[in-house]
């Protein structure tokens, strides 16, 4: 079985809603990292000298890879990334190899086995 690493940056207040959705596309679980910050197109606005940031979280999702496809629009989608500038983003790269995951591999050969 081949995995894909989905990693995706969330404003923190759409964190919940993000690893539900994945959750609901296929996903088995994720590692959430709390506190990340990030610079996009535009530099943040200050006021009085203080930078106004909303904070974001990375989210770490090791997917099955013909699965990947469809979380990553579902996270997309509810994390409202194309909906505006700094939103968040989410890339998936692919997974030479992985251990740790092998009690997801029999639950994954059934729901992949009927996707197909």
């Amino acid at each position: 079985m081949r995995f894909k690493l989905i990693l995706a940056f969330v404003e923190d207040s759409r964190t919940d809603s993000v690893l539900d959705a994945a959750r609901e596309a296929g996903a088995t679980g994720a590692t959430v990292i709390n506190h990340a910050r990030g610079e996009g197109l535009n530099k943040k606005s200050t006021f009085f000298g203080l930078t106004l940031e909303v904070q974001k979280d990375v989210l770490l999702f090791v997917v099955e890879e013909h699965l990947s496809r469809h979380i990553l629009e579902k996270i997309s989608e509810v994390g409202e990334f194309d909906q505006e500038s700094g939103q968040g983003i989410a890339v998936q790269i692919d997974v030479e190899d992985a251990v740790g995951v092998a009690h997801q591999v029999e639950k994954l050969s059934e729901v992949v086995g009927n996707e197909l």
